[in-house]
């Protein structure tokens, strides 16, 4: 994959913070700290949008006939058969 050079400016504080982050050994270079974030940030849009996706899918479906009852039991036999519960 090709890189692509940024300049990018922070404030001290921000600076500061980057530092630490990378002298407390988690990051080896300020690059290597703002690729991370980006990669966590588009992974929380992702499943941001995917749970989007369904609440939009839920909400155009209707209203539903089934009882509170049985949608519990429809859960938890759901649950079970995946092995979380």
């Amino acid at each position: 994959m090709s890189t692509v050079r940024k300049t990018v400016t922070f404030t001290e504080q921000q600076d500061n913070w980057i530092k630490a982050q990378i002298e407390a050994g988690e990051y080896t270079n300020d690059s290597e700290y703002l690729r991370d974030l980006v990669r966590k940030d588009q992974a929380k849009n992702s499943k941001f949008h995917a749970l989007q996706s369904k609440l939009i899918e839920g909400f155009e479906s209707g209203v539903g006939t089934k009882s509170l009852p049985e949608i519990m039991k429809e859960v938890e036999n759901r649950m079970k058969r995946d092995g979380r519960l």
